[in-house]
């Protein structure tokens, strides 16, 4: 995200609450019943709000108390009242799916890194029409450029987080260990350079994992490949992708950066240098940081390599964490879409989920609620506006924080800061969305409504072989080789075509 620090705001209040208090004083108890009987009959359109979280997912009293915080707002501004629906990371995608086909109620999801499969499968609401009504002021936030990512044959069928896009590959580890045992962290310049770094840990401390993984089934090597253009895929489930500035489209499990990374991973799991159940396991990196017999992971984020590991020290307890940058970023039109906000096709309130959505792209108070939950209970604010958890508690034993979620919720630019971060590296992000290398395709989003059958069987496929591969658990040499044939036998042939096809023509008509 997954990934993860907080940027700084400008903080609104309601006061309005305050004259509603002191009105009622002065009034019959006779005149307050009746208030509350006539506000308890009006009827409010209800949202039901599903994002991914990274953090643990609060108890349902808990979710209530912050959604009645956020539908305190909502009821006034919009006439709507908002359930939330955290779903843990590795389940989000599949729990967002099964409840839209099961008839169950959610009227905003986030695309989650597949934007054309929510598409093509129908489950997004065209918001061509709506949006100008509904979603005006998230519309002039956003600019039509990055709004553009999210339209396919003409119509608009999301909104892109508002965050820093530029993600840059980095290795976060732990401070103390690097300093103790005198490794040069700003040596590492590749991900090839972390190996000795491992091996040195692992002889320091023989019953250490040296490195853990960022999510189940990657020990975060897919990410450092350079200048990868995913033609609307994601770097967990590539199926025909671009390599710099040709414009054919290949096998990215054929190519030498894949068997490389590939074999890296396997020299790992060998020497006991990585967990050796990554491909399998459920914990989340900052489970796995905040464990005494752990060093470091790889992921990707789009903040100052100081900021993101001050940021996720917080999560795990407060254990000073350094971050080193490994590669370059890269955009391509997956980097602007990839983490988009979609009204359900089915929801029976479009505009009141619009509408809601909108608030979390432009009023601070929502947002904040969202990310950080209820002041003073789930967090604290320093006067200069930074956030930190209450004294003797961090990340996994308030109540309720989903802090992790904060590039992949709304607006990002509007989420308090953490205590640690520095509001100089707005200026820094800002930078990388503008300079970062583009990919000679941005702008190209893939129509696999053509190949949905070859789309499911290959994805299955990947799902299959990819997580061993990353993490080092089967060979190479035997693996790819096999992983490339039931590929094949799968229809990712067809799929290269496919797509070839419509980026000639894309290219044609730019």
């Amino acid at each position: 995200m997954k990934n993860f620090k907080k940027l700084f705001i400008v903080v609104f209040s309601v006061l309005m609450v305050v004259g509603l208090v002191a009105c009622g004083k002065s009034d019959s108890g006779k005149q307050k019943e009746g208030d509350a009987s006539s506000a308890d009959k009006k009827s409010y359109d209800k949202v039901v709000y599903a994002y991914a979280t990274f953090n643990n997912i609060p108890s349902s009293d808990v979710l209530d108390t912050v959604a009645e915080e956020i539908n305190k707002i909502t009821r006034e501004k919009i006439n709507v009242e908002v359930e939330l629906l955290p779903i843990a990371i590795f389940d989000y995608s599949s729990s967002v799916s099964l409840t839209l086909q099961g008839g169950g109620q959610i009227d905003l999801f986030q695309s989650l890194g597949d934007f054309n499969t929510s598409v093509s499968s129908d489950m997004a609401y065209d918001l061509t029409d709506l949006i100008d009504t509904y979603a005006t002021e998230a519309k002039e936030v956003l600019g039509q450029d990055f709004l553009d990512a999210c339209v396919k044959d003409g119509s608009l069928y999301g909104i892109p987080t508002y965050k820093p896009y530029a993600l840059t590959p980095m290795v976060i580890y732990k401070q103390e260990i690097a300093d103790e045992l005198n490794i040069d962290m700003s040596q590492v310049k590749n991900i090839f350079d972390l190996t000795d770094v491992l091996r040195k840990v692992k002889e320091a401390y023989p019953d250490m994992t040296p490195l853990v993984p960022v999510q189940t089934g990657t020990s975060g090597v897919n990410m450092t490949i350079p200048e990868v253009d995913y033609l609307t895929d994601d770097y967990y489930s590539p199926k025909g992708i671009l390599k710099g500035n040709d414009m054919t489209v290949v096998d990215y499990y054929g190519t030498s950066e894949f068997a490389d990374i590939s074999n890296l991973a396997r020299t790992w799991y060998n020497e006991g240098l990585i967990l050796q159940d990554a491909a399998t396991t459920t914990s989340t990196a900052t489970e796995l940081m905040a464990a005494a017999n752990s060093f470091c992971y790889v992921a990707s984020y789009s903040y100052p390599p100081a900021d993101t590991a001050a940021s996720i020290s917080a999560q795990v307890g407060g254990i000073p964490l350094g971050a080193v940058q490994i590669g370059e970023a890269y955009l391509d039109t997956t980097s602007i879409n990839a983490l988009s906000w979609m009204v359900s096709s089915t929801s029976k309130v479009p505009e009141a989920a619009l509408k809601f959505l909108n608030l979390t792209f432009t009023d601070p108070d929502i947002i904040n609620l969202i990310i950080y939950g209820i002041k003073d209970r789930d967090y604290v604010i320093s006067e200069d506006g930074y956030v930190s958890y209450p004294e003797g508690q961090d990340a996994s034993s308030v109540p309720y924080t989903a802090q992790l979620s904060c590039g992949t919720l709304g607006n990002f630019f509007l989420m308090h800061p953490m205590e640690g971060t520095s509001k100089e590296s707005l200026i820094w992000e800002e930078e990388q969305n503008q300079l970062a290398k583009k990919s000679p395709a941005m702008g190209f989003t893939f129509d696999s409504s053509g190949v949905k059958t070859e789309y499911t069987a290959v994805s299955n496929v990947i799902q299959q072989y990819l997580p061993g591969l990353l993490c080092g658990s089967v060979d190479p040499e035997v693996m790819i080789p096999e992983f490339q044939n039931k590929l094949s036998e799968a229809g990712l042939d067809t799929i290269i075509e496919a797509k070839q096809s419509q980026l000639d023509e894309w290219l044609k008509n730019k």
